[in-house]
């Protein structure tokens, strides 16, 4: 996967522009013949010429070039094609000997054929031709490979036979010169000269940094003062004054390119472009940074309110807590009155005199205000004690909302209206807040916020607006101006009109009648066939005792002839250090080439570099210290490797080339098929308290961190990484994995725990084609959900819930469709969806209809689980895979204690990604050796069944050194097939099938 220096194309993408296929599918719809195609190879009058002028036929018309060309390519014609050809024609490839003994007769071959199909040789007046067809392939990419094939395509729409490789890749190069010099033009045209002047002196130094190095530094803990930095960071790129409307003069994808090359490239290297390219550089990134930085202020103020509000909750609840002792005693004298007051019923004395004799008329007077106390302190809203924090909002709010432009539609006129208020009370420093000021927020904090008197009390009205504008914000009932977090809700959907075709082809009824018509009739005969088995007690581990089911759980339970297979496998794997791993799968798979600058687009032509780049990730022990610890590699190599090569994209793509690798693998396919998979999330500590440290979630602990959630294909390679904060729901994250990994697996079931699941997530999975299996822990105490009246399953129905809503589901059917169409079409991420409907005060209609056609899904899969024991077993061996990769986790990022110490997203998402990358490459490697050690077994007539195959697992490490010196330039020159771990005895002769070839 090499690529010469300054040149386009690595050598796999020149074999793949004249590639010739191997298999018979493409043979037969690319080199069948017809009829009027035999009569002219016919007209030839011996074997070797009919051959001959057949294979120039095929070859004219794919891939385009004659088979002079081919075999200068080459050096050969492939087998598999002459094959085919001469199978066609009663011939074999032999006859193909002494074919054009002059070279002269080949020519004439070409010539006259040509002619016949109507094409023409590729000359020097083509060239313009070509490097037009180039400039437009690449208006919207600097891939190589893309370019390379728009020419390819010009060429062969205009009759006109390929040149040679080198010709294409010349005329791609000019072409995409062109191109770029074309868009940096078009963003640039329309600067005046003061803008143009504003963006050269953003190179200018201010304390030892320059401006536009200052810009680039986001604050990421959510702090008052920050707010504040990020807010004045936004005022000076306003000030810049570059319009938005300037992205949509180039393509898309151009755009992004320049925002990438901005973010990435540090501010020196940026200033030695040509002014052109500079600038251009500068206006992408500048408009990507002002919907950045409004981004961040906004996720750092929603923080911060929500802070306010969980730290009032906590000091009510500690409040409540010291009472504890005096509830007891009171609820003791409570407990007395009762008591004496019962008695005075039943004896018909005063019970006046009777509570005084019994508990003392002075001992409730007393206990009198301890009870008001306690009640008041019970019932406090948040509203009130948050209150008490009213200072620390002030910091940061009127600044946040003087900065940024809201929107909102009909319904929300009025949170835009208390903000207008707002606003004017800060700029004019007036503290009342007039008597008819709005108050959108929900019924019990404006009872809360007018005091006894009728007037509006500012600190609490005003809380209650900002928090109520959180929620707005979240849900994008409320949106704001240049931002691409927090738009208008309906913007991340698709067109009705563009939608229509998506959901059609997931095989989606238009009408919602018809699709609860099908459903209908399916939860309705299962759930009558559940209830007459549930009768008779035919359920395999499920038994219906008072009104309640109790399902045996279920547990692996390994043969022992499988674990002597593992133990055995195991110990024959050959002893490796990581960096000789990740060497030898590099050359054998070419992940890579995904790795490619970022201003030039070629690959990295320090390999050991790029490696240990990905492993001071994966290890969590950062550029600095994999230096220190490496020899081969120094760290500034390093530091200008991870700048211009390390993306998220780069490390998604290297991914899918790995999982594509090992899912080719004929052993692979012991454990599955690529078809089912499962997900999960691994806590990770962050280094500190606060919002760079993550967040708390009680399950894990005390401790703030974060959590990667990872999806493993039955397969065993980890193919999608997201980092979410530990105390967000894990269940919006599942569908993103499934719908965005860009691998060649085609996942049809997939497996999570209760964590994972929601309705929400049951209705987006069956609707795009997945079938969603959860482990319910509260399995039991869930509701099935009928569409019939319960009274229809009368047997069962102590586990029926609620009839489902089907007239929501017909109202909101259309918008169901277009949020489908949408996800599929990777318009939007499933996460962000799910979040923005879970954050509406009130449930959203859509959100209320996917809910209830989540509750029909989930029902099914219900009734599923408790009938077939072996979709249990299945999910159950499912998790397990992810435990796996959990472990094998622990053994790689163990350096700063395993502690997330990046304070930007983008940083941690690194870590996850050379992660789970490492671990891609450890599972390919494996399952390279295991078969190999598999075939030496069965070549000494030791039985290997598949069956026990299939309870091994290449997640293993015991043979894997992880830390020591990392020795690069040794593995490198030591990279290739390894000889098993055998005793001497055992040990093959050369010709075994120990080490493949």
């Amino acid at each position: 996967m090499t690529k010469r220096k300054h040149q386009l194309l690595t050598e796999s993408e020149r074999d793949q522009i004249l590639a010739i296929p191997t298999d018979r599918d493409r043979l037969a719809r690319l080199y069948t013949f017809e009829p009027s195609d035999i009569e002219i190879i016919g007209a030839r009058r011996e074997r070797r010429n009919r051959l001959g002028v057949a294979l120039q036929l095929a070859l004219l018309r794919h891939p385009g070039i004659t088979l002079a060309q081919l075999i200068q390519d080459r050096g050969a014609i492939p087998h598999d094609l002459a094959a085919f050809v001469a199978e066609q024609l009663g011939l074999h490839v032999t006859d193909l000997a002494n074919y054009a003994a002059r070279d002269q007769t080949m020519t004439d071959h070409a010539r006259e054929l040509a002619v016949r199909l109507g094409l023409r040789g590729a000359t020097r007046a083509d060239i313009p031709f070509m490097i037009e067809a180039a400039a437009k392939a690449a208006w919207a990419t600097d891939k190589g490979m893309t370019i390379a094939m728009g020419v390819v395509t010009a060429l062969r729409e205009a009759r006109i036979l390929l040149p040679s490789i080198s010709t294409i890749e010349r005329a791609s190069s000019a072409g995409r010169a062109r191109a770029r010099k074309q868009a940096a033009y078009a963003l640039i045209a329309d600067l005046s000269a003061k803008q143009v002047q504003a963006l050269d002196q953003l190179f200018d130094a201010a304390g030892g940094m320059s401006h536009l190095a200052l810009l680039k530094t986001i604050p990421v803990a959510a702090k008052p003062d920050h707010v504040r930095q990020i807010l004045d960071r936004l005022r000076q790129v306003r000030k810049i004054g570059i319009s938005p409307d300037v992205a949509g003069r180039i393509h898309a994808d151009r755009f992004r390119q320049y925002v990438r090359e901005g973010r990435a490239s540090p501010a020196y290297m940026i200033e030695r472009y040509i002014p052109s390219r500079r600038r251009a550089t500068l206006v992408a990134f500048l408009l990507d940074l002002e919907e950045r930085l409004t981004d961040s202020a906004l996720e750092m103020a929603d923080k911060l309110i929500g802070g306010i509000f969980t730290r009032a909750k906590n000091a009510q609840a500690r409040s409540y807590a010291t009472t504890s002792k005096n509830v007891a005693r009171l609820m003791l004298i409570f407990r007395r009155t009762i008591d004496a007051l019962t008695d005075a019923v039943d004896t018909g004395e005063d019970p006046i005199e009777v509570l005084d004799a019994s508990v003392g008329w002075h001992t409730l007077l007393k206990a009198r205000p301890e009870v008001a106390t306690i009640a008041e302190t019970a019932n406090l809203d948040p509203l009130t004690v948050a209150a008490d924090r009213y200072a620390t909002l002030r910091k940061f709010a009127p600044d946040l909302l003087e900065a940024l432009q809201f929107r909102a539609g009909k319904g929300s006129a009025k949170t835009i209206a208390a903000i207008e208020i707002l606003r004017d009370l800060n700029r004019s420093g007036k503290r009342d807040v007039p008597t008819d000021a709005p108050m959108p927020f929900r019924k019990e904090w404006r009872k809360i916020v007018v005091g006894d008197d009728g007037k509006i009390n500012r600190r609490l009205w005003e809380i209650a607006t900002v928090a109520h504008l959180r929620n707005k914000l979240r849900s994008g009932d409320v949106w704001v101006e240049r931002s691409a977090g927090y738009r208008r809700f309906d913007t991340y959907l698709l067109s009705e009109a563009k939608a229509k075709p998506i959901v059609s082809a997931l095989g989606l009824p238009p009408t919602a009648s018809e699709w609860l018509e099908q459903r209908g009739r399916e939860l309705d005969w299962r759930l009558k066939k559940f209830a007459q088995r549930l009768k008779r007690d035919a359920l395999e581990g499920v038994r219906y005792r008072d009104g309640r089911l109790q399902i045996s759980p279920f547990r692996t339970i390994a043969t022992p002839d499988a674990e002597a297979l593992a133990d055995r496998l195991d110990a024959m794997m050959p002893r490796i250090r990581i960096t000789e791993l990740l060497h030898e799968v590099a050359q054998e798979t070419g992940f890579l080439s995904a790795f490619t600058n970022l201003r030039t687009g070629e690959l990295c032509p320090n390999e050991n570099a790029l490696l240990a780049t990905i492993l001071a990730d994966a290890t969590n022990l950062g550029l600095s210290r994999m230096a220190a610890a490496s020899q081969g590699v120094t760290r500034d190599q390093l530091l200008w490797t991870h700048d211009a090569y390390i993306r998220d994209e780069s490390y998604r793509a290297a991914l899918a080339v790995l999982i594509n690798a090992h899912h080719r693998l004929p052993f692979s396919r012991v454990w599955g098929d690529g078809t089912t998979s499962s997900s999960d999330g691994q806590f990770f500590r962050g280094a500190k308290r606060g919002a760079s440290g993550g967040d708390i979630n009680a399950r894990y602990g005390v401790d703030h961190g974060f959590s990667f959630y990872t999806h493993v294909s039955d397969q065993r390679g980890p193919y999608h990484v997201n980092v979410i904060s530990a105390a967000t729901h894990e269940a919006p994250y599942v569908l993103d994995g499934l719908t965005s990994h860009g691998t060649d697996l085609r996942i049809v079931e997939h497996y999570t725990d209760t964590g994972g699941a929601t309705d929400h997530v049951f209705a987006l999975c069956a609707m795009l084609g997945f079938r969603f299996c959860p482990r319910l822990r509260d399995f039991p105490d869930r509701r099935l959900a009928p569409i019939a009246p319960v009274s229809a399953y009368p047997s069962i129905a102590p586990l029926l819930g609620k009839r489902i809503r089907t007239d929501i589901i017909n109202e909101q059917w259309d918008d169901v469709l277009r949020l489908v169409g949408s996800i599929k079409a990777g318009h939007v991420a499933p996460s962000v969806m799910l979040r923005k409907l879970a954050a509406y005060e009130r449930q959203n209609q859509l959100d209320v209809a996917l809910q209830e056609i989540g509750k029909i899904e989930r029902t099914l899969f219900m009734l599923d689980w408790l009938e077939n024991p072996d979709l249990r077993r299945r999910c159950h061996a499912g998790l397990n895979n992810s435990e796996q990769r959990h472990a094998l986790t622990q053994a790689i990022y163990t350096f700063r204690q395993g502690r997330i110490i990046d304070r930007s997203h983008e940083a941690q998402q690194y870590r996850a990604s050379g992660l789970n990358l490492v671990i891609a490459a450890i599972v390919y490697w494996n399952t390279i050796y295991m078969d190999v050690a598999a075939q030496h077994l069965r070549s000494t007539s030791i039985p290997v069944p598949d069956d026990l195959l299939a309870h091994t697992s290449p997640v293993g490490w015991e043979h894997i050194a992880f830390s020591g010196d990392f020795l690069w330039d040794r593995a490198a020159a030591s990279a290739g097939r390894k000889a098993l771990n055998l005793p001497p005895d055992s040990r093959a002769p050369k010709h075994s099938l120990i080490v493949l070839p």
